[in-house]
């Protein structure tokens, strides 16, 4: 049975999610603490298969690179933000009074739709509007989905950094997370997670 687990790392205490079974698992937005990330994984005695990545902002890449060395993991991006991991001034971090946090590019790129990795297989939508490159990940059968910055409880992503667009997101929200059924699980970048059912009916954007 597939599980998921949120740890809130790095200096925004953003949600990494580990999703794991039978000993393999992915490691979604590692923003940093890889201390933290690493004792998680090493007690539970996981293989990581895949880092993947909702986007490329600074305060979800912070422990990409570690956990791509320690894990011989495969990174994976939106190409639509190819050279953001290794740009201060396009990751975010460069308009932050936090130092400069960068990561060496992307191994791979995503395929919209449906993706296998391992055991594990999930779609890949397209979410643009936080930033261009932004991406869901839907497990259509265990009714979650990874929504990044996109779409948070009683909220959505801010759309005032390089990118971004309030129009966009609000479609992204709309068209490709509101489709969902509504029993879906949402799990945010940041905060506690929430169902498709509940933003419809109590997101004050959308109510």
């Amino acid at each position: 049975m597939i599980k998921i687990s949120r740890l809130p790392l790095g200096p925004m205490a953003t949600n990494a999610y580990i999703v794991y079974e039978n000993k393999e698992a992915l490691v979604f937005d590692p923003g940093g603490d890889f201390d933290k990330l690493q004792a998680f994984l090493e007690e539970r005695e996981l293989d990581v298969k895949a880092v993947l990545l909702t986007h490329a902002h600074f305060d979800h890449i912070g422990a990409v690179d570690q956990v791509r060395s320690a894990y011989d993991a495969p990174v994976y991006l939106h190409e639509a933000e190819a050279d953001w991991l290794d740009d201060p001034s396009k990751n975010g971090s460069g308009l932050f009074q936090i130092g400069q946090i960068t990561a060496n590019p992307a191994d791979r790129f995503f395929s919209i739709g449906q993706m296998e990795i391992g055991n594990f297989t999930f779609e890949v939508r397209h979410t643009p509007g936080h930033s261009p490159g932004s991406v869901s990940f839907v497990f259509r059968n265990q009714r979650f989905t990874i929504a990044g910055d996109t779409l948070f409880q009683r909220g959505m992503g801010r759309t005032d950094l390089p990118g971004g667009s309030r129009e966009q997101l609000e479609t992204s929200i709309r068209e490709q997370l509101f489709s969902l059924r509504n029993d879906m699980r949402i799990y945010p970048g940041h905060g506690l997670p929430t169902t498709i059912e509940e933003e419809k009916n109590e997101n004050p954007f959308f109510t």
